[in-house]
């Protein structure tokens, strides 16, 4: 992590000379322009950047798209203002002469755009703030590397692609080791960028990995998140292979992103162990049944794309049913950990998931959990495939809709942020609807 005057040393030195300046969008990816690091210091530091509007308001192949209050065609198409958060700024090892930081997103007559998910985020910890209490996050990405690079992937329209390894290496040394220059890499120069990185393991799909990273406050452990996946293709892009993090790539197991979320006082005190049931405190209890009650009316925030339902099957270690249990991994909501180290874990997210998004998800359902001290309903123990529990929304269009008619998105989140998602849904939804598929063709081409 770099102050100002320190990186004014090392512009100064030469050593220095780009300053990429980010923001995350609906997708969670970043982004921004790369700065001239002498303005970036004389000009954006003091004044800001500003972007065009429509960042936050376009689908994930960059096409403007209808729907969106906040940016269209008939406002113009204007700009907003990128306000670097200077205790994001950090280097980039894996581009040379490069420092990042992260932008918080306002309108250039002032004031934060609430749609930003940065600022959705900020909204919900504020809310955690006011009582007193602090969110401490860990997210755990999964990928799968190709041997393939992106161009080559794009060329084959992404069909017929060779994954790193060729068999299941979950927890595999041996599997893991194959692909170690590539995940040496990843590590080590995420470390660069200022992340406490802890292990990476291999996964069950031919290919898949996860690289941990250690917890830290909510906004921080978003943040680097989101520069990671950035910096984990750009570093495969490099080696000359292609990784995704998209939540299911073929049939077999999908990309996780499994959330682990606790609690602290403004002492900095864990808050979620107690004397109760469990070990649990009444916070705990309360702040979990808020979860289950929530999960389903805010799933969207968890599952945002098509592709992201296809992760839901039983049997797959992703949930479809909406229970919790003690180191349960059949359950949506798995508590880990003991005393001070006790922990939510939500294993709903995918690999496609707005970190942003997602925390500020779960913070306002532990939040409504709290506020009318919510009773926790028994754990579930055994299989929780069989349970005949609620189910997670199998789909976008039901998500959507559960999303539509939340009360407390719309309490916590405010209507216009609600709406300007519900938008994004219903452009992913169109925009499937409309395309004919591999599997049309396959089926229909000659037998029908």
């Amino acid at each position: 992590m770099l102050t100002v005057d320190r990186l004014r040393e090392l512009v100064d030195s030469g050593e220095i000379d780009t300053v990429l300046v980010a923001m995350t969008d609906m997708q969670g990816r970043l982004q921004g322009k790369r700065c001239a690091a002498r303005y970036f210091l004389e000009e954006v530091v003091p004044h800001a950047t500003e972007a065009c509007n429509y960042l936050l308001a376009v689908d994930v192949d960059m096409n403007t798209v209808d729907g969106f209050a906040m940016s269209s065609w008939e406002k113009g198409y204007g700009d907003f203002v990128l306000r670097p958060d200077l205790g994001t700024l950090r280097l980039l090892p894996w581009h040379p002469g490069t420092a990042l930081v992260l932008a918080d997103v306002e309108w250039v007559e002032g004031g934060a755009v609430p749609a930003s998910p940065r600022q959705v985020l900020r909204r919900q910890l504020g809310r955690l703030a006011e009582r007193g209490l602090t969110a401490y996050v860990g997210t755990e990405l999964e990928f799968i590397v190709f041997d393939d690079s992106y161009e080559q992937a794009w060329r084959r329209g992404y069909r017929e692609l060779a994954p790193a390894n060729q068999y299941n290496v979950d927890y595999s040394l041996l599997g893991t080791g194959r692909l170690e220059p590539l995940l040496r890499r990843i590590r080590n120069e995420m470390a660069g960028a200022g992340m406490y990185v802890e292990s990476a393991k291999g996964e069950c799909n031919p290919g898949q990995h996860e690289i941990a990273f250690r917890y830290t406050d909510a906004l921080s452990t978003c943040d680097n998140h989101s520069i990671y996946k950035t910096g984990a293709k750009e570093i495969a892009a490099q080696e000359g292979r292609s990784l995704t993090f998209m939540a299911k790539y073929n049939e077999r197991e999908g990309n996780s992103c499994h959330i682990h979320l606790s609690l602290r006082s403004a002492e900095g005190e864990p808050v979620l162990a107690g004397d109760g049931r469990r070990g649990f405190s009444p916070v705990m209890e309360h702040f979990l049944a808020g979860q289950l009650a929530c999960l389903r009316e805010l799933t969207y925030f968890f599952a945002p794309n098509i592709n992201s339902y296809k992760r839901f099957a039983a049997g797959s270690f992703a949930p479809t049913a909406v229970a919790w249990g003690t180191d349960n991994r059949t359950c949506a909501l798995r508590v880990v950990g003991h005393g001070p180290s006790l922990r939510v874990e939500n294993r709903v997210p995918g690999g496609d998931v707005n970190p942003y998004l997602a925390v500020a998800a779960l913070v306002a359902a532990g939040l409504h959990g709290i506020e009318h001290e919510l009773p926790l309903e028994p754990e579930f123990t055994g299989n929780a495939y069989a349970s005949g529990k609620p189910a997670v929304p199998s789909n976008l269009r039901d998500a959507a809709a559960l999303l539509a008619k939340s009360d407390l998105a719309r309490a916590a989140f405010g209507d216009e942020v609600v709406e300007h998602y519900l938008n994004s849904a219903r452009v992913e939804l169109a925009a499937f609807d409309a395309t004919v598929t591999d599997w049309e063709r396959i089926r229909g081409f000659e037998r029908l």
